[in-house]
């Protein structure tokens, strides 16, 4: 089964840069297609960003569009989210996820991989 551990959150200023990666185990992780997720107090989980097993296809919701960028390094089986300007908004755990097949989706059902989530404070 594949873990995820995510890491690299913390309390920064608006406007500030962060990255947050997750390292994976499992032999799997190559052909999965990963995505992070926020969730902010008192707030559903939501989906920010999604990249495929192909490096080519990625997603972006328009929150964080120009802003974030999601990557992934297979030899490493690490994924990154690389975050500039950040906004006090952006404030939330942010968890990896995972899942088998090529699509990016949006709903955490469709996920059957989950870490624990790293915190990520925005805030003067």
């Amino acid at each position: 089964q594949m873990m995820l551990d995510e890491s690299g959150g913390g309390l920064v200023q608006p406007g500030d840069s962060l990255r947050i990666s997750c390292k994976a185990s499992g032999s799997t992780f190559s052909r999965a297609t990963v995505a992070w997720f926020r969730q902010a107090p008192g707030k559903e989980r939501e989906f920010v960003a999604g990249i495929s097993w192909n490096r080519d296809q990625s997603y972006h919701i328009d929150a964080v569009k120009g802003r974030f960028n999601i990557s992934r390094d297979n030899a490493k089986n690490t994924v990154i989210l690389q975050m500039i300007s950040l906004k006090p908004e952006d404030t939330a755990v942010y968890y990896c996820a995972a899942r088998m097949g090529q699509r990016i989706m949006s709903r955490t059902s469709d996920y059957s991989a989950w870490g624990q989530g790293t915190q990520v404070t925005v805030a003067s």
